[in-house]
Formats: C-alpha cells, structure tokens, sequence
C-alpha cells in the first residue's frame, strides 16, 4: 500500500511539473518513481503480499492512468497526427497521399488539431496501416486529443489482460502484471502522452498469448498487426515462428501472418510505394543513414572513424545469429517468451532510438520473460525528454546504454559463478584439494 500511494504521489508531482512546463521537474519525477517500481517488482518478485495484492495492483494501475489522462500534449505532439490521419480516412482519403499542408485537404482544416500536426509542411504521415486502421476508428468516437488516449488506454487493457493470460499460461504468479502496470514509462507515455505504441503493446501481448495456447495462427496473425503498428515486433518472428517439417501450425503460423500483412496493405495500396509514407525520410532526419543517429556510432566515431555499413552489417549478423538460435530453439512456451525478449531487447539497443516511448513495448515483454538487466532501459529512457528535440546527449546515452551493459555483465558474472556451485571452478571443473 505504501508504494502504491508513493507511486500516485510522484505522479501528482510529475503532472504538476507538466503543468507548469517543467521538463526537468517531470523527469526526476519519473525517475522517482522509477525507483518506487524497483521496490514494488523486488516485493512482487520474492512473492511478497497477501491475497489482496493483486487487486491492489489493479486499482492502482487504473488510477494511475485516470491521473495521467490529465496530462497535456508536453512531451511529445505526435497524438495530433494521430487524430488528423483518422480525420482525413474519414474524408475518404488515402492518408498516404498528402501532406497535411496539401491544398487538397484544406477543408479539414481547423484551430485546434491542424496547427499541432507535426512536420505539417513536408512530411506525409508515417505510420503503418494497423496504426492507421486504429486512428480511424478512434477518430469516429471524436476529433480530440482526450478522446484519442481514452482509445489508446483501452486497447492498451487489452495488451495487460493478454499478458495476464500469457502469465497463467506459464504458470508465473499473476501479480508480476506489476511489472508492466506499475511501470512509469507506459504509464506516462500512452496515458499521459497518448502514443500509438499501446497498439503494438496489445497485439505483441495477443501473440505472445496465442502462442502460450498453441493458438499458431492467431500468434501469426496478431503479430502481423503488432508489426504493422510499428515496425520493431518483427525482430520477434524467430521466437514465435518453429519452422519444422513435423508442425504444420508452424506454417499455419507464417500463412497467417503474410495473410495480415497483405490484407492490411491493401486498402492503402492506391498510392503506390508512397504507401510507406514518411519512412525514408524519418530515417534521414533521423541521422540514421549517415549512422551518427546510432548512439554506439557516435561514440566510436569520436575514437576511430566507424563506416556506417559496417555498424549496419555487424547489427544485422548479431541479430541473425539470435534469429538462427531462436529458430532453433526447443519447443515449448517459455523458449519463445525467452527468446522474444532477447530479441525485443537486442533489437531495441541496436537501434538505440531517440525517444523515451519506443522503450514501451519492452516492458511488456520484460512482464512475461523478466531479465533484470534490461529493465534499466526502460526505467532511464526517461532521461531522454531532456532533450526534445530527440538529441541524445552523450552522458544520457551512457547512463541508458553503458548503464545496461555493466548490470548484463553483472548479472553474467553471477550466473556463471552460481553455475559452476561450490566447488567447481568456473568451468566447471571440480577444485583439487
């Protein structure tokens, strides 16, 4: 009880700060509660609590998502293109096709969302067309910016009560829902910032859920939807898909996932290869395909000159590796859970994006398939609002980064030294004498 209220408190603070046009306030604000997380999981963790436990977890992650509905568009403006995309599929136009700025879509025009669109005057949305598909039907229940959070706050219920159903199917205790619930960073940026992510959140759940209940089409096809919301669930294809001759759900699996993709395409295809939108163009703002947008590049470039193809051809071998390994995995529902985690996590470093809300989605897998190490991603992305204009300073970048990498090399070391048990050299070799 005392770190829920302690956890509501720093929200109190947290929304006060964005009231005031405090970045800074917020983000020791969610830094704190950051903190109250780490307690509450360790209590979780070591199965802590009485049979009342659970509700509690429940009340307190649906008041702390009633307080951040509250919150204003401080930290990012991406909800306006949200609502403007659904308002435009409304007008029977293909999204793809305009920038908002386009004469064409002028009679949409209007005082309150319009003038909030983000890249307004050169870029035509970016987002896939399961985003799209959800803008839509979110925009019919009304054109506002709390209208669209409550939208993305119910579907994100969906994603908690899949992996509530991912839990029981492994047999883990399910007040670990905590993990995810009580976070600060999904907390703040689908409640309080209203990201599209929550959308990706619930399908990857539904996938990973169907795939606990030997569901394979449903896995296939609800991870299709979680890719075409954004992008990063596809890293998780190898952990969820079994190519083996003796399973044909394995290829049901694949059927339906291709089926999704296409079907989800078609709608959108009249524009052609525009149908990609603004992708080409966020990578170069970005600064990815210069590679200085990859914070492990920059770093290195300050020391030695590191081509980008190179850092590009050792990410894509890492994540094969993984991908080959994961494919080969045994069979069976914890491998694939594992094995989505070490996915989501190495894709999601490699990447090392700009953004605190990208990290979201890890929370969800680190929910079912926890890794103490990589938590520390998730809780310090906060510190990336420092920057809005989606810079990462190099200490930030550090703290997140090499931050990870000493706790993943702690948490070896521990692993190894538990591994080889008293006695036995590290090895594994029994000590002589």
């Amino acid at each position: 009880m005392l770190l829920a209220l302690l956890l509501l408190a720093g929200e109190a603070v947290g929304l006060a700060a964005q009231l005031d046009g405090d970045l800074e306030g917020f983000v020791i604000a969610g830094l704190a509660q950051g903190a109250v997380w780490v307690g509450a999981a360790v209590v979780v963790a070591r199965g802590a609590g009485g049979r009342s436990t659970f509700a509690l977890i429940l009340a307190t992650a649906i008041l702390l998502r009633i307080g951040a509905l509250a919150a204003p568009a401080f930290l990012s403006d991406d909800i306006y293109r949200y609502i403007w995309d659904g308002r435009v599929q409304a007008a029977g136009i293909n999204p793809y096709r305009y920038i908002p700025t386009d004469a064409h879509l002028e009679p949409l025009r209007d005082a309150a969302i319009f003038p909030n669109v983000n890249r307004n005057n050169y870029a035509p949305t970016i987002y896939p067309p399961v985003a799209q598909m959800f803008f839509f039907l979110a925009t019919r229940f009304g054109e506002s910016v709390l209208v669209m959070k409550l939208a993305l706050v119910a579907i994100e219920a969906v994603g908690i009560c899949a992996l509530l159903q991912v839990l029981r199917g492994v047999g883990a205790p399910r007040e670990n829902i905590l993990f995810y619930a009580w976070h600060p960073l999904p907390v703040w940026e689908i409640a309080g910032s209203g990201h599209v992510d929550a959308v990706m959140v619930a399908f990857v759940a539904l996938a990973l859920a169907a795939a606990v209940r030997c569901r394979r089409a449903w896995s296939g096809a609800a991870l299709a939807a979680a890719s075409l919301a954004k992008f990063f669930p596809l890293a998780l294809v190898p952990a969820l898909w079994r190519p083996t001759t003796a399973n044909r759900g394995d290829w049901r699996w694949l059927s339906a996932f291709a089926a999704v993709i296409i079907a989800a395409y078609l709608p959108y295809m009249g524009v052609g290869s525009r149908v990609f939108g603004f992708l080409s163009g966020y990578v170069a703002e970005e600064k990815l395909a210069s590679g200085s947008g990859f914070w492990i590049v920059e770093v290195l470039r300050n020391a030695v000159p590191l081509p980008t193809a190179s850092y590009l051809a050792l990410a894509v071998a890492i994540l094969a590796g993984l991908a080959i390994a994961a494919l080969c995995r045994p069979p069976g529902p914890l491998p694939s859970l594992r094995w989505a985690m070490i996915l989501g996590v190495a894709t999601m470093l490699l990447a090392s994006p700009h953004y605190a809300w990208y990290f979201v989605w890890l929370a969800a897998l680190l929910c079912v398939a926890p890794w103490w190490p990589a938590w520390w991603p998730t809780l310090a992305a906060m510190l990336m609002h420092l920057d809005p204009t989606g810079q990462i300073p190099l200490w930030v970048g550090f703290t997140i980064y090499g931050g990870f990498a000493i706790l993943a090399c702690v948490d070896i070391a521990w692993r190894a030294k538990r591994a080889a048990g008293p006695g036995k050299e590290p090895n594994g070799s029994l000590r002589s004498g």
